[in-house]
Parts: C-alpha cells; structure tokens; sequence
C-alpha cells in the first residue's frame, strides 16, 4: 500500500471515528429509556398503593376474621326462593342482551368514522369526543340518568348498557379497522373489483372475528354490569343480591351470586360456540 493511500485510510477512519461514538452514545441513551420508564411507572403505582393505604397493615388486622365469619353465615346458600329469581334473571339477561346488541350496531359505523383513514377527518375528532364520553361515563350513572328519564325497570338497564357498550365497541371497532392489513383490498382493486366488493372479501373477513370477540367479551361483561345496575333501580338479579344484603340474607345472597357466576359460564361457552362456528364458516 502507497503512503498516499495509507493516509486517506487513515483520514477516513478519523472521520468515522466520531460516528462509531455519536452511535454508541445514543444506544446507551435509548438503553436508559426503558429503565427509566418503568422507575417512573414503579414510583407511580408505589405512591398510589401508599396513597389508598394499601401497604398499612393495620389496615389488615380484622379483614381475615371478618371474611371468615361471613363466609360462615353465608354457607350453606339458601335456594328456598328459588321459584322468585325467575323473572330477576330474565331482565338481567334482556338488558345484557339488547344493550349489547344496540351498543354494537351503533359502534360499528361510529368506528368507521372514528378510524384513521376510512372516516372524514372533520368528522373523525367529533366522533372520538362522543366515543369517550360514552365510555367515561360510569354505567351506574347512566343507569341513574335513564331511571329518571324512562323509570324502573329493565328498560333504563337496557339503555345505561348501550351507551357504555358503544364507546367501548366503538373505540375497538376503530382500532381494528386501522390495523387491516391493506395487502388483499389492493390486490382485489387491481383486478377492477368496487369497494364494497373490497369491504366484502378483504375488510369484513379480517374485521368480524375481532369484532365477535369484542362483542361477545362485552355481552359477558354486561351481564355482571346488569347486575350493579340493580342498585339504581334497573331491576335484575343485582336487586335481588342488594336486597338480600340489606336484609342481612347471607345464605341467600351466596346463592344469587352462584346463580350469576352459572350465568356467566354459560356465556362463556355459548360465545365459544359462537367463536367456533364463526371461524368455521369463514374458513369454508
């Protein structure tokens, strides 16, 4: 090798040499993130568990003997009244049901104007605003809004459940539909096919299993939200269990809640079903 060639090696490995650092600095830079984010996150939740006295063992000192004697005057469940929850769980099951069902026929095109790239961007911002105040609204108090408005009864269960079922769904149904993958729907327009066509073969066979899981999910979590709804006045199962507590019906209310947990496995595997047919026929 040349001495001149020598010395533009040279020259050259100078020149890379502040690069080689200017890269190494900025991984150990991007290492610290990490580590720092999740001290950030640490202190967070610490100071939350301290502030809610959750790290007081004082706190602590009876809980034990309590529960046992409650567990102790609630066994064994009490189903003498069994003929009485016939209705109670017929209007548990009719607000999760319907309120679900009207959450999600409304949720799925307020999604679409929610999402990025299928909505109006001047519509697109007004309808995450609604979407989130559909949803931060807690369902006792939409229960407490439509008692007053329509009275007791199924009815203001079956609407408190909509409302929040449509912020959730809504705020799922956008997010999935930003996350298709958009390789099929092109492959299908060059080859001249309509949108709808691409909405029919590429966008509805990716969205739908996501979307019943979503559904379904929420139906089972209605059903435990019709529940609380008992306590404003929204009927179901969840009066009956407030009742029996008041009244001092352990033995009782053990039994409601045995019956609502029978309730939700049932959803389970119905959902399942669902799930399982579902995937069979699009897969067909």
């Amino acid at each position: 090798m040349s001495i001149g060639g020598a010395f533009v090696d040279a020259s050259r490995a100078r020149q890379t040499r502040p690069d080689l650092t200017a890269v190494v600095a900025l991984a150990r830079r991007r290492a610290w993130r990490p580590a720092a984010v999740f001290v950030v996150c640490f202190a967070i939740v610490a100071t939350a568990f301290v502030y809610a006295g959750a790290l007081d063992p004082q706190r602590y000192a009876d809980a034990l003997p309590t529960l046992m004697t409650l567990a102790g005057d609630a066994f064994p469940p009490d189903f003498s009244r069994w003929q009485k929850w016939g209705k109670p769980l017929l209007d548990t099951l009719a607000m999760s049901v319907v309120g679900t069902v009207l959450g999600a026929l409304a949720a799925i095109p307020l999604g679409a104007l929610a999402a990025r790239g299928t909505g109006p961007v001047v519509l697109r911002g007004l309808v995450l605003l609604f979407l989130n105040i559909l949803r931060s609204i807690p369902g006792l108090v939409w229960g407490i809004i439509f008692v007053a408005a329509v009275g007791f009864g199924p009815l203001p269960g079956i609407f408190a459940l909509a409302c929040h079922s449509t912020g959730m769904i809504g705020k799922f149904c956008a997010e999935l539909l930003e996350h298709v993958d958009p390789a099929p729907g092109a492959a299908l327009r060059s080859q001249g096919v309509s949108e709808i066509g691409v909405l029919r073969f590429s966008v509805w066979p990716q969205l739908l299993p996501r979307l019943v899981d979503v559904t379904l999910y929420r139906w089972e979590h209605n059903v435990r939200a019709a529940t609380t709804l008992g306590v404003v006045g929204a009927g179901g199962l969840g009066l009956e269990i407030v009742t029996a507590f008041h009244l001092f019906e352990y033995r009782e209310a053990l039994a409601l809640i045995i019956v609502l947990l029978v309730l939700v496995t049932l959803i389970n595997l119905v959902g399942a079903r669902i799930r399982a047919h579902l995937l069979g026929a699009l897969s067909a």
